[in-house]
């Protein structure tokens, strides 16, 4: 082997070399560089009190694109063609995205209800049919927990789909009962002994003034609409109680609640 030929080699080894070190050079300060550019992106947004769990979602994104940025450059420095491996990366992406399209879409509505809070944890909502307290608000799905205690785990895209009623989103509410008393009774007196119960209950607030109105003439009865406004948490507790307050009251002061009745006739037939 000649000496020229030799000093080739050695040449195309230290050349090869020199871009083996650029490579690995290019991934250090780039895998350095996608931490600190991440932690610079997570310090920014959560200043401006954006949601932690977009916030590291889109942080995990931003990292990663950084670090697939900077392989490729380092592949590209030691002489790699990286065209192919760029649509080969495209490819992946689109097969990964057809297969998960129905992920990405409740990651898109997770997004969204991260973004627009209809709801937030804590919250008693109604959705899809189903009643429960969130418990966290995640990119996929929504976990809810039944008022008989049981794990409900609903997809995104399906919450942000149909409607969606929140019972803890105002701080007041109005409890609707509807009321009946007899014909015979006196409608004033009914009025008045409803009106004392509401005022005797101090979880009842003053504002809105609540109201007691006859608001129907049934087949049996006679129907108020009683309508006092509660805080959102004492809503059930306070509707059971004037309830049933009512019901006692009224039959100690013998103001009939009528019921449906029914008359049953039996006619006996003489057999011949």
């Amino acid at each position: 082997m000649s000496k020229e030929t030799i000093d080739s080699i050695f040449e195309s080894i230290a050349s090869y070399g020199m871009k083996v070190m650029a490579a690995i050079l290019i991934l250090i300060v780039g895998l350095w560089l996608a931490r600190k550019v991440e932690a610079l992106f997570v310090k920014s947004l959560t200043k401006k009190e954006f949601d932690a769990t977009l916030v590291s979602f889109f942080a995990n994104i931003l990292h990663g694109a950084i670090v697939v940025f900077v392989i490729v450059a380092a592949i590209s420095k030691i002489g790699v063609e990286t065209t192919s491996f760029a649509a080969l990366v495209a490819s992946a992406g689109l097969a990964i995205g057809l297969a998960l399209q129905g992920s990405l879409s409740n990651f898109a509505a997770g997004v969204l209800l991260i973004l627009f809070k209809p709801f937030q944890v804590g919250d008693a909502i109604k959705t899809d049919g189903e009643t429960g307290v969130v418990v966290e608000v995640g990119l996929l799905a929504t976990e809810l927990k039944t008022f008989d205690n049981i794990k409900l785990v609903m997809p995104n895209s399906t919450i942000m789909n149909g409607a969606i009623t929140n019972f803890s989103a105002n701080p007041t509410r109005r409890i609707d009962l509807t009321i009946g008393v007899g014909y015979g009774d006196d409608l004033n007196k009914a009025q008045k002994i409803i009106l004392d119960l509401i005022k005797a209950d101090e979880r009842i607030l003053e504002d809105p003034e609540p109201q007691v109105l006859v608001t129907n003439l049934g087949e049996s009865s006679v129907d108020f609409s009683v309508r006092p406004w509660v805080n959102s948490a004492d809503f059930w507790s306070v509707k059971c109680d004037l309830t049933k307050n009512i019901k006692e009251t009224f039959d100690a002061e013998e103001i009939s609640i009528p019921f449906p009745q029914r008359d049953v006739h039996l006619i006996q037939e003489k057999i011949s």
